[in-house]
């Protein structure tokens, strides 16, 4: 799959197809960043929270519709799971310009080119490296920045972080904790990128999360220390007669 083709192929269908509205496109889009970042697989898992907010979608319903809209008018595969901690599954159709191509057909149904996987990313990376048509998205500026993170990240271990919240969710409940700490963990380190300390990138979020847990658990039982605040440290003498000289 050619990265930059790819955008420039559904851009080009959006273009041509008068069934879309801003909230489709809007949708679209964050559903790419997300397969951009997890490096482009054949199919992979959403969070409905993650992706409004990405999209700038506010209602639930609208949201839902643009899903199906999507889907049924062949630009996605949506598979909902209906079950709140596993997420739904995506698998994004391909598209790419061809000199054939001619985008009026996108009112019957939108070409596509049939998804193979690529042998790793960091051949994907590569190939947008040196690919000659970077210059015809240099105005798009998020997907330039996806660039850039798959740049900065196709050496980083496969452990320095989550696929998604649903894998950090799974860890807290492991180790008995409830799901809001699961949820300020991770909204916490996604805000900083995955980096520690002095904009270090992260070597094992898993690490990273039981030093959290630790210093979580430490923090309750200070808390949780009894008062001590009627003991008398001075000593002194409650009767005392002030009327006396010293």
């Amino acid at each position: 799959m050619n990265y930059i083709k790819h955008i420039n192929g559904v851009l080009q269908q959006f273009n041509g197809d008068s069934r879309l509205n801003p909230t489709h496109i809007s949708l679209y889009i964050a559903l790419f960043q997300l397969w951009n970042i997890h490096h482009f697989p054949e199919v992979f898992f959403i969070a409905r929270e993650e992706v409004m907010k990405k999209s700038k979608i506010g209602s639930i319903a609208t949201y839902h519709r643009c899903l199906r809209n999507l889907n049924d008018w062949k630009y996605i595969d949506y598979l909902p799971s209906h079950n709140p901690y596993k997420g739904s599954e995506i698998k994004m159709f391909i598209f790419e310009i061809s000199g054939e191509q001619d985008v009026n057909e996108s009112e019957t149904s939108p070409k596509q080119v049939v998804n193979k996987p690529e042998t790793s990313s960091e051949q994907v990376v590569n190939k947008y490296e040196t690919s000659p048509e970077q210059a015809l998205v240099s105005n798009i500026n998020m997907i330039k920045h996806d660039l850039n993170m798959i740049k900065l990240n196709k050496n980083i271990n496969k452990h320095a972080m989550p696929e998604n919240y649903f894998e950090v969710f799974n860890f807290f409940k492991n180790e008995n904790k409830k799901e809001s700490e699961a949820l300020q963990f991770f909204n916490y380190y996604q805000s900083k990128s995955w980096k520690v300390g002095d904009n270090t990138e992260m070597k094992s979020w898993k690490a990273v999360a039981k030093s959290w847990i630790r210093k979580s658990e430490s923090s309750k039982t200070f808390k949780d220390y009894p008062e001590t605040s009627n003991q008398d440290y001075l000593k002194t003498n409650q009767n005392k007669d002030y009327g006396q000289p010293l």
